[in-house]
């Protein structure tokens, strides 16, 4: 028993237009990450340092209100605080002022004055934990903390020595200050929030832009990969039935069913057939991807018209050849041969009703600043399910593979003029090939 093996393709195998995509996938990935990463960092610096400005503003506030005390307090004979000056000329409820005195120690601290009434009611032990952290630093201290109502305060603690003091001596006491931090936090919440979504915002317009700016990167890779498989589809499609035929007759002249002479004559028309199909799709392809170079130089067309008619209806077909005039244009005389023979070898082909013979005229006129090439036939005239397409691969609408109108349309274009198809005067086609007089524009 004989095993049929077929070529193993992994179900994760992508195509080349697959693998481009998810390149732009990713590139927009990366392109909205690092966009992502620096806002941020700037968002996280932009926060911080606003934590950083309301609270040195509460803290300088403060310290002034703090030293400000600090100058009403005295001293007696003994040595003792006296705060009566203090009391009589300051008002210590709001913000809330906090005396405290060492006692043994410096650290050893009691409170000496707390106001009775103040607006921000904090615990004793927050008052105390920020008068022992400006004793242990011998220097002043602020730091956050929360009132017995659980609201954001910011308490600043300033240490005072007695008059004439060493440098080395110990702290007499401890000022503390509380001043109100709901709204600055407020307001720095606010911030925070409107970054945060101000930085969302713009990673999702950075994810946009990059989408937009991979898919331009990408898009030349995404029409080779598209003219690629176009060829590809227009080669197999052209060449299966010559293929199919030269194989049929083969097997025919193997079994010896059919006179030699016959085999080798159709044998050679299949490759004449083929032959003209490879090099259409050849220079329909390198039409296509901008590889074909105009070879431009002063063409008389209306010889060159001719000159085609000619080898085209060599076989007796009548072709009518009217030239107005001597028309010069400057333009690649290989691609505009090869144009023009295919509008004539459409004619002939198509260009007739069942059992009557073709009947082509071809009118060669200039038009101002351009040249024209007029083909018109008494045929059937233009399909009406093919007319809007009819310069598109594959749409002849008679059962040809449609490459030779398609060439024609391109290589109109390629020399900066146009290719166009309407009802002709005698009910067939009538296609208008149009050149620029100067020549194809500069590229």
């Amino acid at each position: 028993m004989r095993t049929v093996r077929t070529p193993f393709r992994s179900p994760r195998a992508l195509t080349p237009t697959a693998r481009v995509r998810r390149l732009r996938r990713r590139i927009t990935v990366l392109f909205a990450l690092t966009s992502a990463v620096g806002l941020v960092a700037m968002a996280a610096l932009a926060v911080r340092s606003d934590g950083v400005r309301w609270r040195e503003q509460l803290d300088q506030a403060m310290s002034a209100d703090t030293n400000w005390a600090l100058g009403l307090l005295e001293t007696d004979e003994d040595g003792r605080l006296d705060t009566g000056v203090l009391l009589d000329n300051a008002g210590t409820a709001c913000p809330p002022l906090f005396l405290l005195a060492a006692r043994d120690t410096a650290t050893d601290l009691v409170v000496q004055h707390a106001p009775r009434r103040p607006c921000l009611t904090v615990a004793p032990a927050s008052v105390q934990r920020a008068a022992l952290a400006a004793v242990r630093a011998d220097d002043p201290r602020s730091l956050d903390a929360r009132t017995t109502a659980g609201e954001p305060v910011r308490m600043f603690a300033l240490p005072f020595y007695p008059p004439d003091a060493e440098e080395d001596a110990e702290p007499q006491g401890v000022l503390v200050s509380v001043a109100d931090a709901s709204a600055p936090r407020a307001d720095h919440r606010r911030l925070t929030w409107v970054v945060t979504g101000g930085c969302a915002l713009l990673v999702l317009l950075s994810a946009g832009v990059g989408h937009l700016l991979s898919g331009r990167a990408v898009r030349p890779a995404l029409e080779v990969l598209d003219r690629q498989e176009a060829f590809l589809t227009d080669a197999a499609h052209d060449l299966r039935t010559p293929a199919a035929s030269l194989r049929t007759l083969a097997e025919t002249a193997l079994r010896g069913e059919t006179d030699s002479t016959d085999v080798h004559r159709r044998t050679l028309r299949l490759a004449e057939g083929m032959g003209t199909l490879v090099d259409g799709l050849l220079t329909r392809a390198r039409l296509m991807s901008g590889t074909a170079v105009l070879a431009v130089e002063p063409l008389r067309l209306d010889q060159l018209v001719e000159a085609v008619v000619e080898d085209t209806a060599a076989g007796g077909r009548p072709v009518t050849v009217r030239a107005e005039q001597a028309v010069v244009v400057a333009a690649d005389p290989d691609l505009v041969r090869r144009a023009v023979a295919n509008l004539v070898g459409n004619a002939l082909v198509h260009g007739h009703r069942p059992g009557e013979a073709a009947e082509v005229e071809v009118t060669v006129g200039g038009e101002g600043a351009t040249a024209t090439v007029t083909v018109e036939d008494a045929g059937p005239g233009l399909p009406p399910e093919v007319a809007g397409a009819l310069f598109d691969r594959f749409r002849s609408g008679s059962g040809s593979t449609g490459l030779g109108l398609s060439i024609a349309s391109w290589v109109a274009h390629a020399h900066g003029g146009g290719l166009t198809a309407e009802p002709g005067r005698r009910g067939g086609a009538r296609f208008v090939l149009r050149l620029p007089a100067g020549g194809p524009p500069a590229p």
